[in-house]
């Protein structure tokens, strides 16, 4: 999974933390009016949270990804069946608190920013449904935990693709670089056949003279001119020349035209210069 490894590891914390919250929550004295069916919620959770804990390959897969939705949608609208209706009418936390959060995280990391918000918005939609189903005015619903939803998953999607585009460069990088070193390694055994060739060429041609030895030469030089190549260290490469232009400027056609310009005849000016010259 590379970069996103982590973003994997803190929603697992994420969920754990969230899960001890609930917990947390259901002790707490006359928190809920039916501890047994909250805490039979909690343990549906807990159960979840183990699952999801699995490796971070399966858990980008999109079957998973939406049976975490469902079955946190479903842990969220088992909330009346824990509270009473005067809890809910009392602006009570719904069973799952903060736990609700894990799969708009999740669909973030995994598919994006939009996939993210459209979590975002089911979970919100779900909270909102619940409370008007139980006679709370929709006008007193705070909807600051909605815009918290949807803001983490837009943003924690946006960054988790911002990492893999950064992890796909760096791969990309290394893989030029990679290439860029086995060249060089081919070419510096290359250049030291070349040149022992060149130098068996130059020896053997002096040995036999004539036209060898011309030969043998001409292999040195070109043997010497290959090493001084080699080893000479990169520069940097030099600007372009700047390109001459064709036309001299405010001229139409002026010295630089590659067009000589042609000679017009005093006589053939104007409308009837033609007819002038006729005359004459």
């Amino acid at each position: 999974m590379g970069i996103e490894g982590p973003f994997w590891r803190a929603i697992a914390v994420f969920r754990v933390a969230s899960l001890a919250y609930a917990a947390l929550l259901v002790l707490r004295a006359g928190g809920y009016a039916r501890p047994a069916v909250a805490w039979a919620v909690v343990g549906v959770m807990a159960v979840w949270t183990v699952v999801m804990l699995v490796p971070r390959a399966a858990a980008r897969r999109g079957p998973l990804l939406a049976a975490d939705l469902l079955v946190t949608v479903g842990c969220l609208l088992a909330t009346p069946y824990a509270q009473s209706r005067g809890d809910m009418l009392a602006g009570a936390i719904p069973i799952t608190a903060t736990w609700v959060a894990g799969p708009v995280l999740a669909y973030g990391v995994a598919r994006g920013r939009r996939a993210g918000a459209v979590a975002a918005a089911v979970m919100s939609a779900a909270d909102l449904w619940l409370r008007s189903g139980n006679g709370v005015d929709l006008a007193s619903i705070p909807v600051n935990g909605a815009v918290l939803m949807f803001m983490a998953g837009v943003v924690v999607g946006h960054v988790a693709r911002l990492a893999r585009e950064a992890e796909e460069r760096m791969r990309r990088a290394a893989r030029i670089e990679a290439a860029g070193r086995e060249r060089e390694r081919l070419a510096r055994g290359i250049h030291d056949s070349v040149l022992q060739v060149l130098a068996l060429v130059q020896r053997r041609g002096a040995e036999i003279g004539g036209e060898a030895a011309e030969l043998g030469r001409l292999a040195g030089g070109a043997g010497a001119a290959l090493r001084a190549l080699v080893q000479a260290p990169p520069v940097a490469d030099a600007p372009d020349p700047p390109r001459r232009p064709v036309f001299a400027a405010g001229s139409g056609r002026g010295a630089g035209s590659p067009f000589p310009r042609r000679r017009r005849d005093p006589s053939s000016n104007g409308p009837h210069g033609g007819a002038r010259g006729r005359s004459a």
